[in-house]
């Protein structure tokens, strides 16, 4: 059987990955495709258990370095239990924030060293990557705007202010510019039908990863 395809959204607070997720895994349901929705960090029982110690609690609850390995540890059970033996068997994996979250956050917004970020990458990942990452970009000051809005207790990261938000941002650009052919950023700024559109003719021009 064909190995499925890995389809992840990234971007910063705020930007609708949740919502635009939801539709798109809608639409390719509705194509017949076996998909499997799911989020990081969590994702799994054992992840899921580790969200709960990073998204809660105060802003510098964790320090950078101890934040990227709880973010990993959550990964690699993720990766185990769900991700991988999805893919496995034909599915689609789509799926809310992956690696790309850790280069930014804990990384380029929080100071992790590169050096240790990539190494855990490359040991935890063991090539489970994905074919299109979907980077949902809006300005900083919208995002936060449109998070604070919403229902819900997980604001850790959205309490980390204004400055490490914008490095967020900047993180998640350079991320795209750096690998074209994975990453579409989309104008997260724009109506909910007009981002959609955005999304389903990136998926749509990248059949194959």
């Amino acid at each position: 059987m064909a190995r499925g395809r890995f389809i992840t959204f990234e971007g910063g607070e705020g930007a609708g990955k949740s919502t635009q997720l939801r539709l798109l895994v809608d639409r390719l349901k509705a194509e017949g495709h076996e998909v499997v929705a799911t989020r990081e960090p969590g994702g799994s029982p054992g992840a899921e258990a580790i969200r709960n110690l990073l998204v809660n609690g105060a802003a510098d609850r964790w320090s950078p370095v101890t934040e990227t390995l709880l973010m990993y540890a959550a990964r690699r059970d993720h990766i185990e239990r769900v991700i991988r033996p999805a893919l496995e068997r034909g599915a689609w994996v789509v799926c809310d924030r992956f690696a790309d979250s850790t280069r930014a956050y804990q990384g380029a917004a929080g100071g992790t060293n590169a050096v240790l970020i990539a190494a855990l990458e490359d040991h935890v990942l063991e090539g489970v990557r994905p074919d299109l990452t979907l980077i949902l970009d809006l300005p900083v000051a919208v995002g936060l705007q449109r998070a604070g809005a919403r229902a819900g207790g997980e604001t850790r990261f959205e309490s980390k202010g204004a400055a490490f938000h914008e490095r967020l941002r900047q993180a998640f650009l350079a991320i795209a510019r750096a690998e074209p052919d994975r990453c579409v950023v989309i104008d997260a700024a724009a109506d909910l039908d007009t981002v959609s559109a955005a999304i389903q003719a990136a998926v749509g021009a990248n059949p194959d990863g």
